[in-house]
């Protein structure tokens, strides 16, 4: 009967320790829609981006850009946040060409959650981007190269709590099994000696 109430309790402990770092990660924000699309091909050039979040955005902690193949940051607004929603408006008309839109915003927990996403504008009608596409291809292979975002389109960089983080909990947890494991061995060799 004791065996088993002890496999029981260490049974417990270990589920409670597997579902705690979990629990923080899942408190994170994550974009949930953007307008224009992840890997979109528009004919028509974009006057707005609006990405939608899973979560509340705070507007003082809110940035959205958009950069052109050259890395070169197209003007827009200051994000407009509407709950989880932020939108910019597009300054200039943008012309043939892959674009990329970055953002960081901040999770109810604090923590920051960033990533990144391009799309691509094909108007038959628009005039042809201003940098020779050669250029443009070896800029962005050289921002990727350089820790840019990468070229299938990075998904969000909120990748939960770092690896030291996970690994000191799970250390600690390892100790806390240790020390009830060694308790209660202490009391049933204590409690065979008593008869």
């Amino acid at each position: 009967m004791r065996t088993r109430s002890v496999t029981a309790l260490l049974a417990a402990v270990f589920t409670a320790l597997l579902l705690a770092p979990a629990t923080p990660a899942a408190a994170h924000n994550s974009l949930q829609e953007a307008t224009p699309a992840r890997d979109a091909r528009l004919t028509a050039a974009p006057t707005q981006v609006t990405l939608r979040f899973m979560q509340g955005l705070n507007p003082s902690f809110t940035t959205i850009t958009v950069s052109d193949a050259g890395q070169r940051k197209v003007p827009t607004s200051a994000p407009a946040v509407n709950g989880a929603t932020g939108t910019v408006t597009i300054d200039e008309p943008l012309g043939n060409g892959t674009y990329t839109v970055a953002y960081r915003v901040v999770s109810r927990d604090g923590h920051p959650v960033q990533g990144s996403y391009r799309f691509t504008v094909a108007d038959p009608a628009a005039p042809a981007p201003s940098a020779p596409a050669s250029a443009a291809a070896a800029a962005s292979a050289g921002a990727d190269a350089a820790g840019g975002p990468d070229a299938a389109g990075a998904r969000s960089g909120d990748d939960g709590p770092p690896v030291a983080l996970l690994a000191g909990g799970a250390a600690a947890g390892l100790l806390v099994v240790a020390g009830i494991v060694l308790l209660i061995a202490r009391r049933a060799r204590a409690h065979r000696t008593d008869h």
